[in-house]
């Protein structure tokens, strides 16, 4: 019991200390250009009624275009409202997150550039 407690108490003694420090890294730049705005094709719109279905087929037709149907109600157009207004808010959050890592990974030679010279 002796030799092992020696042998314990010697082998902690041989442990050296270790010296920790901590070297601050730069932060590279992204580099990463702002999306591209969409370039939307012009979408003509057509609004067909009980009233109106066979002027506007005849038109169509005259104009050499098929006339086919893709029809929505109101409620659904109004959904369709919606879910490009959610599509929009979530492109604006996508380059607000972009403009925030800029700001962290380029502030500070956003700002050592911009420093007057004395």
């Amino acid at each position: 019991m002796l030799i092992l407690t020696t042998f314990l108490i010697s082998g902690c003694s041989s442990v050296q200390k270790l010296d920790v420090f901590s070297t601050q890294v730069e932060r590279a730049p992204l580099n990463l250009p702002n999306p591209e705005t969409p370039k939307l094709e012009d979408i003509k719109w057509i609004i067909i009624t009980s009233e109106n279905a066979e002027e506007v087929f005849t038109k169509m037709q005259n104009e050499g275009k098929d006339p086919v149907l893709f029809g929505i109600s109101d409620d659904d157009y109004e959904l369709l409202a919606k879910n490009f207004a959610q599509i929009r808010a979530f492109m604006i959050q996508q380059g607000s997150t972009l403009e925030q890592y800029r700001e962290y990974y380029e502030a500070d030679s956003a700002t050592d550039d911009n420093t007057p010279i004395e």
